[in-house]
């Protein structure tokens, strides 16, 4: 009977460590390190908190940065429109990070590393408050298009890392979407 249990011990072990180890390089330790047979809690990983927490307070950051702008009198029409374009995409996309993080208990996780990506520092935001008409208009422009680098850049990280559908679509939006962006940005500075 002893034997018979160290055996079944051992072949459980055995069998343990195989499922629980994957190759480098393999889909199973790449994209989801559950393991097989159980799903992720609500189907993410700590790559999806992180990134819908940094991208909730990038996406935030930019509206600020655009109501500032918006605020001012002399305003290059043009990249006031840019403004509001970005406050009316950024913002629902906003509240689609917010329910994910309630729904899988994060919100912490996007505060560390090199996951705030081309945020403007208080100086950076100073600068902006203070400027007026044109110089407003370039250093709104020159700021977002450092400001979209970084969220493209946080973006693709999600591409690699996460595992949430929901979220890797998002991340391939914002790359798309801020990449015209900064494309449109480029030149309307080219224009002042």
């Amino acid at each position: 009977m002893r034997i018979r249990t160290l055996a079944l011990a051992a072949a459980l072990g055995t069998s343990l460590a195989l499922t629980g180890c994957a190759a480098p390089g393999s889909d199973d330790m790449d994209h989801d390190p559950t393991p097989a047979g159980e799903s992720a809690p609500a189907g993410h990983n700590d790559a999806d908190v992180a990134f819908a927490a940094g991208m909730k307070a990038h996406h935030e950051q930019a509206i600020e940065m655009s109501d500032l702008l918006l605020a001012k009198d002399g305003v290059d029409p043009a990249v006031a429109e840019l403004a509001e374009q970005i406050k009316a995409a950024q913002g629902p996309e906003i509240d689609t990070m917010s329910g994910w993080l309630e729904e899988w208990g994060g919100g912490h996780a996007g505060h560390s590393g090199g996951s705030h990506e081309g945020m403007m520092s208080d100086d950076d935001l100073g600068a902006l408050e203070s400027a007026e008409g044109a110089e407003a208009s370039r250093l709104f422009l020159e700021q977002m298009i450092e400001h979209h680098e970084g969220a493209i850049t946080m973006a693709r990280a999600q591409m690699n890392d996460g595992v949430n559908a929901d979220a890797v679509d998002l991340a391939e939006t914002i790359i798309e979407t801020q990449g015209e962006e900064i494309t449109l940005m480029r030149e309307l500075l080219g224009g002042l």
